[in-house]
């Protein structure tokens, strides 16, 4: 079974109509996109959208050999024209499957966001999904056999991704393809690098697909660190990371710092950010989180890990800091490397980067500096991804 992806942006497109964001502005060649449109074996088409004979015919096929043509999400614009010789577009009602000639099966998923979900089976037995943009399969799913491919709002919706991959829906071998490409995202090397960190990649419109043939499907990287200055958006961008995949374990290592109305209004809004099902746990006791086996674990944040290390073993005190305190904390970091290197986890981390600021007026606060710039370094060195995150825009230093 093969797919032609006749478009694979938004149902506005990429770039939109009238708009003069600065992803639209560079969304040209191989970057522009039109609705996203799916041809299967020349037979099915999913979701009709303006221009379909034309992007078919550029992509070297043809709409003469389709028998059924189904709609996923209803169209928000004028009325698309059905080219002559198509079969008028429909929708399957949700739960209900469709035998073609052709020996495809469709099977009609319902949605939590509206639109509809296509389960095709093709005459080879291989396995596509297909979801409208913006949408998730509702309600809880029963474990399956992976699907051979996704086409899904991975930018949009990484929760959908994240709830096929808890129902084996979406396995290792799984081809994972975004589509409804929107501006959210700057087009090119960004959009790229955000879909190889949840497992996903993208293609050019007119691009023809095998279901089932390998592909070098992006490799999630096992350990990655994210630095960044105050308000640098580092813990938007670790979180990003892990949207797509279910069952995350949350390490908060700052605490609740009980009366600090501030530091609350903080906690909360990350709490706001994060998806439901994340399970939060607060502790600065890394190494025995890291030694488990479990879902990915993203923590945040290493600096304020250390600030408790350091208090620990009286690093605030000349005396203490030199009669033991400096040895004990090494061997902290050391064994906090340690378990990293060995974790079987997914990890993400979040510290942040003070060395390049003012240099502090206190001997602790030049402590603390120091000591951060060895831990962010150490920690580093057993990560294949590290992220330095400017002005909300993420610069990719290994990895």
């Amino acid at each position: 079974m093969d797919v032609t992806l006749l478009g694979t942006g938004a149902p506005a497109g990429l770039p939109r109509p009238d708009c003069s964001c600065a992803a639209c502005a560079t969304a040209l060649g191989p970057d522009a996109r039109a609705a996203t449109a799916a041809l299967v074996d020349g037979a099915l088409l999913l979701d009709l959208t303006p221009g379909a004979a034309f992007a078919a015919a550029r992509a070297g096929h043809s709409l003469g050999g389709v028998r059924q043509v189904l709609l996923s999400h209803p169209h928000n614009g004028p009325a698309v024209e059905v080219p002559a010789g198509l079969p008028q577009p429909g929708r399957v009602p949700d739960g209900r499957e469709l035998a073609l000639l052709t020996g495809h099966r469709v099977r009609a998923l319902a949605m939590d966001a509206g639109g509809t979900g296509y389960a095709v089976t093709g005459p080879d037995g291989q396995r596509l999904l297909y979801l409208p943009p913006g949408g998730a399969p509702a309600g809880p799913q029963e474990a399956a056999e992976p699907y051979d491919m996704v086409l899904l709002d991975v930018v949009g919706r990484p929760d959908a991704l994240a709830r096929l991959r808890a129902a084996g829906w979406a396995g290792p071998t799984t081809d994972v393809l975004a589509v409804h490409l929107d501006h959210d995202v700057p087009p090119g090397a960004e959009l790229r690098r955000r879909l190889a960190a949840a497992g996903a990649r993208a293609v050019p419109d007119g691009t023809t697909l095998v279901v089932g043939a390998y592909e070098e499907v992006p490799d999630v990287p096992r350990r990655t660190l994210v630095l960044g200055g105050a308000r640098s958006g580092k813990s938007v961008e670790a979180e990003r990371r892990l949207e797509a995949f279910p069952d995350v374990l949350y390490v908060a290592t700052g605490g609740t710092r009980g009366g600090d109305a501030e530091w609350a209004s903080r906690v909360a809004a990350h709490r706001e950010r994060r998806p439901g099902s994340w399970r939060t746990a607060e502790t600065t006791d890394l190494v025995p989180v890291l030694a488990q086996d479990g879902p990915p674990v993203l923590i945040d944040c290493l600096s304020l890990w250390l600030t408790d290390v350091m208090d620990a073993v009286g690093a605030w005190d000349d005396a203490e800091w030199a009669g033991g305190g400096e040895k004990a904390l090494r061997e902290r970091v050391r064994e906090l490397t340690s378990a990293l290197r060995s974790t079987r986890r997914t990890v993400v981390a979040v510290s942040n980067e003070v060395g390049s600021g003012i240099v502090p007026a206190t001997a602790s606060g030049r402590r603390y500096r120091d000591e951060l710039g060895r831990l962010n370094a150490a920690f580093a060195d057993e990560c294949e991804h590290l992220v330095l995150v400017v002005a909300g825009q993420a610069l990719v230093l290994r990895g």
